[in-house]
Formats: C-alpha cells, sequence, structure tokens
C-alpha cells in the first residue's frame, strides 16, 4: 500500500472531566459505527484511522521504524509518528469526528443510490456507466484518488467495454470524475508484495493489461475520450486506441515509464510513433515529456482542444449530435478502419506485456516504485 504520511496537526484543548468521559464514549460508538461501514474508505482515511487509534489508546508513537521495503508497516509507522504529541484525549475526539464523517458521507451516498440516474448501470464500484441519448458513459469514478486504475477499476472497465459494445449505444464515451481524467496505473497494485509473490504478482499483472488494451483493439463501435483534466500512463497510451481524443485546455498527457523503470503499453510503442512521429514519441515515451492540451493536439494525439469554462456543454452537444447517426453504418466504418492493423496491434500489445513483466521483476523497476513511495511518504 502506498506510504503516505498523515499531517493531523495537534491542537491541545482544554477538557473537563465530563468532557473526557464523553469524549471516551463516543470513541468506543465510533469504533462499532467503523465495523458498520459497507465501502471502503481508502487507504490514505484508514492510514488516518489508525494512527488516531494508536495515539488514543497508547500515546505518541513508540514503535521503533519499519525497514523502507515494508510498505505498509512503515506506512502506519508514519501515520501515527506524524502525530507527535497530540492528546490521547484530542486523538479520541478527532478519532470520533472522523468515523462521524465517514457514516454521514456513505448515508448520504446511499440516499443518492435510492434514486439513480436514467440509464445507470448497476453493478459497478470504481466506475460510473450510464446510457442517454444513445451514449453509454464510462466515467472512472475514484475522484479521491485521482482515478488511479487499481485491479478491481481494470476489471470493471474490461466489463463496462464489453457490455458498451453489445448495447444498443450508437457510441461510447470514457471520461474521469473530478479534476482528474486519471492519474494513470495505481502503484498501490505494486505495493505489500512479498517477495516470493513478485513473479506471480508480474504474471497476472500483465495477463490482466493484455486483457484491458485487447478490449480497447476490439471495440466493435465509436469510443471517444473525452479528457477533462490531467491523464497519466495507461490513460494516455490508450488514448492512441480511441477513434477520437478531445480535451479540456487544462489536460495534461504524461507518460512516465522510464522515471518508473517500466516500458512503454497500451500499443504505444506502436501507435505514438505513426501518430506524431518517431522523434516526438521518442520525448513522451523515453525521455517522460509532459504534453499540454495544445502540444498533444498539435502532435495528433488530441483530436480538438475546448476552453474549460465551455469544455463539457461544447463536447456533450457535439456527441449528441454523432450518436444520432445511423449506428449500424458507423460501426461498420469504425470496423474497416481497424480491421486493417488489428492483428498487429494484438501483437504489439502481446509483447508489451511481455517486456513489462520483465520490467517488473527488475531491480531497477522496483527501486524505481520505492523510491516514489519514500517521496510520497515525505509530502
Amino acid at each position: 500500500r502506498q506510504a503516505q504520511a498523515v499531517c493531523i496537526p495537534a491542537i491541545h484543548l482544554h477538557m473537563t472531566a465530563a468532557t473526557m468521559q464523553v469524549s471516551q464514549k463516543d470513541f468506543e460508538k465510533a469504533q462499532e459505527q467503523l465495523k458498520l461501514l459497507k465501502k471502503d474508505p481508502g487507504n490514505e482515511t484508514k492510514l488516518k484511522l489508525y494512527a488516531l487509534f494508536k495515539q488514543a489508546t497508547e500515546g505518541p508513537c513508540n514503535s521503533p521504524k519499519p525497514g523502507m521495503l515494508d510498505f505498509v508497516k512503515k506506512a502506519k509507522w508514519d501515520a501515527w509518528n506524524s502525530l507527535g504529541t497530540l492528546s490521547q484525549d484530542n486523538a479520541r475526539q478527532k478519532y470520533a469526528e472522523l468515523v462521524s464523517s465517514l457514516v454521514s458521507a456513505e448515508s448520504a451516498g446511499q440516499k443518492k443510490d435510492a434514486s439513480p440516474e436514467e440509464g445507470r448501470h448497476d453493478g459497478y464500484e470504481t466506475i460510473l456507466v450510464t446510457t442517454k441519448n444513445n451514449i453509454t458513459k464510462i466515467m472512472f469514478n475514484r475522484p479521491e484518488k485521482k482515478n488511479a486504475i487499481n485491479h478491481k477499476m481494470y476489471r470493471e472497465i474490461i466489463k463496462a467495454l464489453e457490455e458498451a459494445g453489445k448495447d444498443d449505444s450508437t457510441i461510447a464515451v470514457i471520461t474521469g470524475n473530478g479534476d482528474y481524467y486519471s492519474s494513470g496505473n495505481d502503484l498501490n497494485n505494486f505495493a505489500n508484495i512479498q517477495p516470493g509473490e513478485m513473479e506471480k504478482m508480474a504474471k497476472d499483472g500483465a495477463v490482466l493489461l493484455k486483457e484491458f488494451v485487447g478490449h480497447f483493439i476490439d471495440f466493435p463501435k465509436p469510443l471517444i475520450a473525452v479528457v477533462n483534466g490531467p491523464a497519466v500512463g495507461i490513460c494516455v497510451t490508450v488514448l492512441g486506441l480511441c477513434d477520437i481524443v478531445y480535451a479540456s485546455d487544462r489536460a495534461t498527457f504524461h507518460s512516465p515509464f522510464s522515471q518508473l523503470g517500466q516500458s512503454p503499453e497500451g500499443c504505444s510503442s506502436y501507435l505514438f510513433p505513426k501518430i506524431m512521429g518517431l522523434a516526438k514519441a521518442n520525448e513522451i515515451l523515453l525521455f517522460n515529456k509532459k504534453l499540454t492540451a495544445a502540444e498533444a493536439c498539435a502532435q495528433g494525439l488530441v483530436t480538438e482542444v475546448f476552453p474549460d469554462r465551455t469544455f463539457q456543454k461544447e463536447v456533450w452537444a457535439r456527441l449528441e449530435a454523432y450518436a444520432s447517426l445511423p449506428k449500424n453504418s458507423l460501426a461498420v466504418s469504425k470496423q474497416l478502419l481497424r480491421s486493417v492493423e488489428k492483428e498487429k496491434l494484438h501483437e504489439v500489445n502481446s509483447k508489451e506485456c511481455e517486456v513489462l513483466t520483465e520490467r517488473w521483476l527488475s531491480d531497477e523497476c522496483i527501486n524505481a516504485i520505492v523510491s516514489f513511495f519514500q517521496r510520497k511518504s515525505k509530502l
């Protein structure tokens, strides 16, 4: 899991004996309420809860610092240690307040779900899938994690693409919820892996990635990316497999493969040089160059850029017009365009996943990821 220091200010309050007693009762009640939560609050919040619980029951951090490769224990230690001299009474109070906010948020979410959005597809946790006006929209929905793709999200996107390819919609659209389109692969996918499990992790990861990219290659209808904000890694590379890419002018495009000791995926090693020329592709895929929306458009990765203030309105008006076109004609034409290179794309996908498996098992990649977690823990 991602090692991240949790900074909670130590606020010292004058507390009477009665207040302390209520605080202890609230603390015990909060522990029971936490067990009843149905939705995982996320790693960052769980670290805060862990740290506050330890501070409330044991006082300031008193355990030795774990080794840097023990990501989970180190993350917990950092979170607890960051509370400094926060009193046990204040820690109990903050713990109870945090649990209360989680319960309230989940309750509000359940009320919202009681009257679901028109055309909403059930059975997804990390994405929102809706069909309306002949458009199936697949929206990355982990805004608190900048829409980073974990293993569950990979599988849900695969499922959503399969369903969208068979439903009555004319086109499919991929976009992100919140400020980010997607921050790419969730590096927590690599955390908490024991040395003996590394090879299995790499092989399983390559199988999942190959299937994920394969669904973009084989998608039978027009597939349009609506890039509402920064895009990183796998969510940049598969843009080459989309039929149209519309971007807000606040979007950026970054594929830091070599920075993380990894190698290109999403068929980008083949498509990016074709789209933008070898020299420009090398800057992005080898040397981690981040593109602005305007640069990505000039180099052919993005179809058109819109001002952020009018982005959603302009793009969706255009998409609804596209979705009114004859469905079968669009699908047949899309498949003709893709058929020329489909076999080649699958071949490239297989090779990229094979190379990535080797990269994930290399000391270079492991050290780069460890360095990433160390940097994050200092933020």
